[in-house]
C-alpha cells in the first residue's frame, strides 16, 4: 500500500501518529533509513523541517528563490572562527530530500586509507572496514544511478585547469556523479532544470512511499520522547499552516527513533531531550572541508557555466590534505560575488564569459563544535589546526599556478580586498602572511558532531549508529562519521545509513 507526502498547509488540528519507526530528517541519511526499513514492511514515517518541493518545482526556481527556500538559514550560517582561522560559510538543505538536493551530485566513496584510520586508531569493528562495506557503497550507487562525467561534459574552464595540471606534471580524473540525462546547465546546487541530478527526493523517497512511508513535510521536531532509557516517539510542531487558529503540536509514538537531522542540528535535538552527553563529546570535533575557490581570467571566452558542474578532481595533493574539484556558479550568482565596487565591480561583471573555476577544500582535522543558540539555529564555531592552517596558502598557490600554466592572464584569489593578481604578481605574494579573517572559506560538509566510537566513553553512536547508552534510538546522517574523510561525504553518509539500516532491519522489533 502506497504512503503520501504531506504539506504543513494541510493540517488544522494536532497531530498525534504512531509508527515502527519515525525517522527525523529526510536528507542522505534519513531517506536511506527510511527506504531500506519500508521496503523491509516496517511502517515509517518521516519528519521534515522544510517544505516539500518536487525536482521539477525546484528546477524552476531562480538561484536567489532556492537559497530562500530550500537551503537553511537562507545560506547565512557562519562557523565563527577561534584563533587562527578564517570565518567559514556553512550551507545545508531545509527541504525534503535535504542537502542531497543542493549538491553537486559528486559520488566519492570513503578512501580506503580513511576506512583503516576507523580500524586501527579508532577501534571500529571490521564491519566498517573498506571491503565490508563495499555491499553498502554497491546499494547507493546503484539506487542513485552514479555514472563517470565523461570528458565531452567538461566545461572550457574544467579543460583547461586539466591542461594546467598536465603541464605542472600532475592529472585530473573523471567525477562520478548521481546523474541521468546530465544537459550540462552548471546549476546543480540550486535544482537541476531537467531532473538530471538524482538526489534523494528522486532516488530513494520515491521507493519509500510505494512501500507506504509516509513524509510529513513542515515537522519541526524539538526532542525525543523516552520510556526509562527506551526512545517511544517524538515531538514538535507543524510549520507552514496558516488555516490552523494557533499553533500546531506534532507527536509520533514509535517504536524506534532515528535521527537524522544533519551535523548540525542532530546533536541539538539530543542535547534538548537529555540524551548523549555522558561522553562528553555530544557537538564536538566537527569536521568542515574547508573549502576555497579560485577564479582565472582568460583572454578567450570560456563560458565556464556550460558543461558539468563538478566534471573532474585531482587527488594528486592529498599527502598536502588537499583535494581539488571541478566548480563553477551560476553566472548570476558569480557576478554578485566580483570584487570591486561600482564602475570597477561592473567591468568585472561584464567578463563572466572569460572566467574559468575551480575548488579545493582540505582533509581536516575536527576543530568545529555545536552550541545552543537564543533561536532555531545552533551557533557553530571552528578552531583549525595549526596544518590545516598551513596547507591553505599551498592550496590557493598550487590552483593559481595551475591556471597560469595554462594561460591565465590573472586569478583572483579567495582573499577579500585582494585585486587580481597576474602570475608575476602571484610570485611575489607570501600568502603565509594573509591574515584569516581576510580568507573566503565555505563548506557544505558539516561531520561528525555525534561520532561513532567503539565505546561509550569516546563517542555518542556505538558502531552501528545507537545511542549509546539508550534503546531504539539512533542516529544516521553526518553526525555519526567517526572523522573527516577528505572528499565529499554524499556516497559516505548514505553507505554508513545503509550500514545502520540493515542492523536495524535484522534486529528485532520490540
Amino acid at each position: 500500500m502506497s504512503g503520501a507526502i504531506h504539506k504543513g498547509s494541510e493540517h488544522t488540528r494536532d497531530l498525534d501518529l504512531s509508527c515502527d519507526v519515525v525517522v527525523v530528517g529526510s536528507g542522505a541519511g534519513g531517506a536511506v533509513v527510511a527506504t531500506e526499513l519500508a521496503l523491509a514492511g516496517q511502517h515509517v514515517i518521516v519528519l521534515e523541517e522544510g517544505p516539500h518541493l518536487t525536482a521539477a518545482e525546484h528546477g524552476a526556481l531562480r538561484a536567489s528563490e532556492s537559497v530562500r527556500h530550500v537551503w537553511r538559514d537562507a545560506a547565512m550560517t557562519i562557523a565563527w572562527p577561534l584563533g587562527d582561522t578564517p570565518p567559514i560559510n556553512v550551507t545545508a538543505g531545509r527541504v525534503v530530500g535535504g542537502s542531497s538536493t543542493m549538491t553537486g551530485g559528486v559520488c566519492f566513496r570513503v578512501p580506503e586509507r580513511v576506512h583503516d584510520v576507523w580500524l586501527r586508531e579508532r577501534g571500529l569493528p571490521e564491519a566498517l572496514g573498506r571491503k565490508a562495506m563495499d555491499a553498502c557503497y554497491d546499494a547507493v550507487e546503484k539506487a542513485m544511478h552514479v555514472e563517470e562525467v565523461p570528458v565531452s561534459a567538461r566545461s572550457r574552464g574544467a579543460a583547461l585547469f586539466g591542461e594546467g595540471m598536465a603541464r605542472t606534471g600532475h592529472a585530473i580524473h573523471p567525477m562520478l556523479r548521481n546523474t541521468d540525462g546530465c544537459k550540462g546547465e552548471g546549476r546543480c546546487n540550486f535544482g537541476c532544470p531537467h531532473t538530471a541530478k538524482k538526489s534523494v527526493d528522486q532516488s530513494y523517497l520515491p521507493r519509500a512511499v510505494e512501500a507506504g512511508a509516509e513524509i510529513y513535510a513542515d515537522s519541526l521536531i524539538e526532542r525525543i520522547l523516552f520510556d526509562g532509557d527506551r526512545a517511544v516517539g517524538v515531538e514538535g510542531w507543524v510549520l507552514d499552516n496558516p488555516r490552523a487558529k494557533q499553533r500546531l503540536r506534532l507527536r509520533v509514538r514509535a517504536r524506534r527513533v532515528v535521527l537524522a537531522a544533519g551535523g548540525m542540528h542532530s546533536p541539538m535535538v539530543l542535547a534538548r531531550s537529555g540524551v548523549g552527553k555522558a561522553s562528553g563529546h555530544l557537538g564536538k570535533h566537527m569536521t568542515l572541508h574547508p573549502g576555497f575557490r579560485m577564479i582565472a581570467r582568460f583572454d578567450e571566452p570560456i563560458f565556464g557555466w556550460k558543461g558539468a558542474l563538478q566534471p573532474a578532481f585531482s587527488d594528486d595533493f592529498h599527502a598536502d590534505r588537499i583535494t581539488l574539484t571541478g566548480l563553477f556558479i551560476p553566472h548570476g550568482v558569480m557576478a554578485a560575488t566580483m570584487p570591486g565596487a561600482g564602475k570597477h565591480h561592473v567591468e568585472r561583471a561584464r567578463n563572466l564569459r572569460h572566467l574559468a573555476m575551480f575548488g579545493g577544500m582540505l582533509h581536516d582535522e575536527g576543530g568545529g563544535r555545536i552550541w545552543r543558540g537564543p533561536g532555531r539555529e545552533p551557533i557553530l564555531t571552528y578552531r583549525m589546526a595549526r596544518e590545516d592552517r598551513a596547507a591553505i596558502p599551498v592550496l590557493m598557490r598550487k590552483m593559481a599556478e595551475t591556471f597560469f600554466a595554462a594561460g591565465a592572464r590573472e586569478c583572483y584569489l579567495p582573499i577579500l580586498g585582494l585585486e587580481p593578481v597576474d602570475a608575476d604578481g602571484l610570485k611575489k605574494l607570501d600568502l603565509t602572511r594573509v591574515k584569516s579573517n581576510q580568507i573566503e572559506c565555505s563548506s557544505q560538509h558539516p561531520l561528525g558532531s555525534c561520532r561513532m566510537s567503539a565505546t561509550k566513553e569516546t563517542g555518542v553512536v556505538d558502531p552501528y549508529g545507537k545511542v549509546w547508552g539508550t534503546r531504539e534510538l539512533y542516529v544516521a546522517d553526518g553526525s555519526v562519521v567517526p572523522t573527516s574523510l577528505g572528499v565529499n561525504p554524499q556516497v559516505g553518509i548514505m553507505a554508513m545509513a545503509t550500514h545502520i539500516a540493515w542492523g536495524m532491519r535484522e534486529a528485532a522489533l520490540v
